[in-house]
């Protein structure tokens, strides 16, 4: 009777390191398996898992086992569980080696190959031209200044001389906004409210967006862009204005330019006139652009009125100035031959690459 406590021990140290030899030949058989890191993930948890660990199991189950079989069995599951972990290390390395070798590949940039070059934007040609024009201008001396795109009735109509009656005002022409604001028609409204904070003489351009209730077409959109000049001083004359038109049309399309006054009215301009040049398209030949005949409409311009230089506290009896304002859009469009101004807006890279250098 005294044998059997002995006999029960060993059997009990024989069944669990058959245990342990089993786990870590299992393990062995099952690793061969793995080929990628989450394969790799579930293996570890299966057999080292602190919950569910199958070796982790063996460990749990030795509470009960006498000393002398604890230790054995103690001492074979810590062999098989740093073998196992060793293996699993190796593993890990292995599969991160391959991964990194097959991204290498899979990334790989071959220098031999033609490079594909960067597709560079361009400047807009309404862009382009603005900028060329106020460039023109700098260089006879003006300044560029802006205003506001919301306006006042006053400041847009009323200090510029429209009368009450004037097409202009009505809804149709313009658009109104909350009491007596509007988005500005022109960019004229700057005349009054840079002279209301400036002394003569000074020359000014005033580049910038308005609005004007027009339906689109080949000449008209409700939104473009304008660019007002204002110059005044103690001793400026009609000559002046046609010199520094002729200089500027010049400037812009060609020596061969050739410029005409025709009659015109404004009301904030007394004489005004209209300014034509020869089309740069045909160069006064006649074409498509300028309608066969030879010239293209640039400009409105003229005197600036008494009454306005009256509205900002300044003498007319001793002050005198002339004032011009066109439309970017149109002369762009005459600059490059387009017969439609709506080709700007509508955002096709097949026209608008044409222009970009």
């Amino acid at each position: 009777m005294a044998d059997a406590p002995l006999d029960d021990a060993t059997g009990a140290a024989d069944d669990r390191l058959t245990l342990i030899a089993g786990i870590v030949e299992e393990f062995t058989r099952q690793s061969a398996e793995v080929h990628d890191l989450d394969a790799l993930e579930e293996i570890q948890a299966r057999y080292l898992g602190r919950k569910r660990g199958r070796l982790t199991a063996v460990f749990q189950d030795m509470r009960d086992l006498d000393a002398d079989t604890k230790r054995q069995v103690g001492a074979a599951a810590n062999r098989a569980r740093n073998a196992i972990g060793a293996a699993l290390e190796e593993l890990e390395k292995r599969l991160r080696a391959s991964a990194a070798a097959e991204r290498t590949q899979s990334e790989a940039i071959d220098v031999t190959r033609p490079a594909v070059p960067d597709e560079l934007g361009g400047l807009h040609p309404i862009t382009r031209t603005l900028a060329e024009i106020e460039s023109i201008f700098v260089a006879m001396g003006y300044e560029v200044v802006d205003g506001p795109e919301i306006e006042t009735d006053w400041y847009n109509f009323g200090a510029l001389n429209f009368p009450p009656e004037h097409p202009a005002r009505d809804a149709q022409d313009t658009l109104h906004l909350e009491g007596d604001l509007l988005l500005r028609t022109h960019t004229s409204p700057v005349q009054i409210r840079y002279m209301e904070t400036h002394e003569p003489p000074f020359a000014i351009i005033v580049p910038g967006r308005v609005y004007r209730r027009d339906t689109p077409d080949a000449t008209h959109t409700p939104m473009f862009v304008q660019l007002e000049g204002l110059v005044v001083d103690t001793d400026v004359t009609l000559a002046d204005l046609k010199g520094t038109l002729d200089t500027f049309a010049k400037a812009l399309f060609g020596p061969q330019t050739a410029t005409r006054f025709r009659p015109g009215y404004f009301p904030f301009t007394e004489p005004s006139a209209e300014l034509d040049a020869t089309c740069p398209a045909c160069v006064g030949s006649g074409c498509g652009v300028c309608k066969g005949s030879g010239w293209v409409e640039l400009l409105g311009c003229g005197m600036v009125h008494p009454v306005l230089f009256e509205n900002v506290s300044y003498e007319p009896s001793r002050y005198q100035g002339f004032a011009f304002g066109f439309g970017i859009d149109r002369i762009t469009a005459v600059r490059y031959g387009v017969e439609d101004i709506r080709y700007y807006y509508e955002n096709d890279l097949r026209f608008l690459r044409q222009f970009a250098s």
